[in-house]
């Protein structure tokens, strides 16, 4: 991949399964997917929603320039791009033009009020590569999966986390010890919660 740095290859065995060596690729394929996506045919109960209490909806409101802008300046230019090849240096240069500015603003809020996610921010390559410091490379799990989307779809899933984040708390939906991924909270939160719980007994 020329967007990242050479790296010396592993000496990297055949992955075992079933005490049996992965040779083809469509095995290899076979017991990657398998390892990878072991969780994916589970059912999730949406019974769990009943009990949720009902909350008055809230009307969302329409993204601005400033949003996107204060978004895009957030995000690393090393990141690997996605199937489009779009980095977030080539996004940085784009939003220069006020009219690529209100472009993806308009296709952001469209989305919303569509309440539909475009086939192109679905797309995605995995990128399996080895875990470091292992002395031997014949498991699946030394190695790991590195999903790449679509910049432009993740520049727009960020925008809707961060509004959703703050509706969520700022109406109360969030329990007030849920701290992980939350802006303004830290491990010294998570700290004065586990002292409280362990004075409390």
């Amino acid at each position: 991949m020329n967007w990242v740095k050479k790296w010396k290859l592993l000496a990297i065995e055949s992955i075992q399964f079933n005490s049996q060596s992965c040779i083809e690729l469509s095995d290899l394929w076979n017991i990657l997917h398998n390892s990878f996506n072991s969780t994916q045919s589970h059912k999730v109960n949406f019974q769990l929603l009943d009990e949720i209490n009902g909350k008055e909806a809230k009307v969302w409101a329409l993204f601005l320039r400033e949003e996107l802008i204060n978004m895009i300046e957030k995000c690393n230019n090393s990141l690997a791009p996605g199937p489009d090849k779009l980095s977030w240096s080539h996004i940085k240069r784009i939003v220069k033009s006020e009219e690529c500015i209100s472009k993806f603003i308009d296709i952001a809020n469209i989305c919303i009020d569509l309440e539909h996610w475009l086939f192109h921010f679905k797309m995605s390559m995995t990128v399996v590569i080895p875990k470091t410091n292992k002395t031997i490379y014949n498991s699946p799990k030394f190695f790991c999966p590195i999903i790449l989307l679509n910049t432009t779809g993740k520049l727009f899933e960020k925008m809707i986390g961060e509004w959703l984040q703050f509706l969520t708390i700022s109406n109360n939906f969030i329990h007030p010890y849920q701290l992980g991924s939350l802006k303004q909270k830290s491990t010294m939160d998570t700290d004065v919660a586990l002292i409280h719980f362990i004075q409390l007994g």
